[in-house]
């Protein structure tokens, strides 16, 4: 049998750094809790919540912690949230007239109603395309409404207008900001925008950026729900796709919005005015 003190010299470690370990593994671990309750909300979220969500969701149960105690946490759990992918883009030549960059990239508001994105983008599904035709409120990044088709005719984007409409109030004076792909380009587009007294806004032609809200949500949508979960048919996709948008809307928490999701913002909003 070797002597402690010829082991600790021919492993190279002082003798206060094994005293060290020792004391330290033999304690419960403080941050045992801690740990716990990241996982919990990680595996809640299926992934999606990065440190800063997952730290503004413990803030909500009661917990305060620094953000970089739960990013070094994580790290040490192996917990990551996932990337993201591109778009669908739909410009197709000259059709139609082009309206201005009224919006110029501000893309704050004060009260919902005020400035609304759209855009379509495309998921592949077992060998087939979709295109879904979302409107996001910029107050506080609710999804509106969508409609989804197998084709990206114009009744996809006349049918989501149609439902967004009904939430509009005789008092809202609304802008919506798209890109300038065929369809905000249609007459019947344009008419039906001025027949409801909006204004409307189109991106620079290539100018991404102009529309970045909406670009980010695509981003998330793809990353946090088409590459995470695997789908039997096409029908499922679509109940999926309903039930994450659902979660979006009403569960998603945002550091933007105070820690609180797009409803809720809303809702705390409304009662406060």
């Amino acid at each position: 049998m070797f002597p402690f003190k010829g082991l600790l010299k021919l492993a190279e470690i002082p003798r206060s750094t094994y005293y060290y370990w020792e004391k330290t593994l033999g304690r419960p671990d403080k941050d045992a809790e801690l740990k716990s309750l990241i996982q919990a909300i990680y595996h809640e979220h299926k992934g999606r919540y990065g440190y800063r969500r997952i730290k503004s969701e413990l803030k909500n149960q009661g917990y305060k912690v620094n953000h970089k105690k739960v990013q070094r946490i994580m790290k040490e759990l192996g917990l990551k949230c996932i990337v993201r992918m591109k778009k669908y883009r739909s410009y197709k030549g000259e059709v139609g007239k082009t309206a201005p960059n009224i919006l110029d990239r501000n893309f704050e508001a004060e009260t919902p109603n005020e400035k609304w994105v759209t855009d379509i983008t495309e998921f592949k599904l077992f060998g087939e395309k979709l295109y879904l035709s979302p409107m996001l409120d910029l107050f506080n990044g609710e999804i509106i409404t969508y409609t989804i088709d197998s084709r990206p005719r114009y009744s996809l984007v006349r049918t989501m207008l149609d439902q967004a409409f009904e939430r509009l109030t005789d008092e809202d004076k609304l802008l919506i900001h798209s890109d300038q792909g065929w369809h905000y380009r249609m007459p019947q587009y344009k008419h039906l925008l001025k027949e409801h007294k909006i204004t409307q806004s189109m991106s620079r032609k290539g100018n991404c950026y102009d529309n970045a809200v909406m670009e980010n949500f695509f981003g998330i949508l793809k990353s946090e729900f088409l590459y995470t979960q695997e789908f039997e048919s096409v029908e499922q996709f679509k109940q999926e796709l309903a039930l994450y948008i659902d979660y979006y809307n009403n569960k998603r928490i945002k550091t933007k919005l105070k820690g609180l999701s797009p409803v809720q913002y809303r809702t705390q909003t409304l009662i406060a005015a």
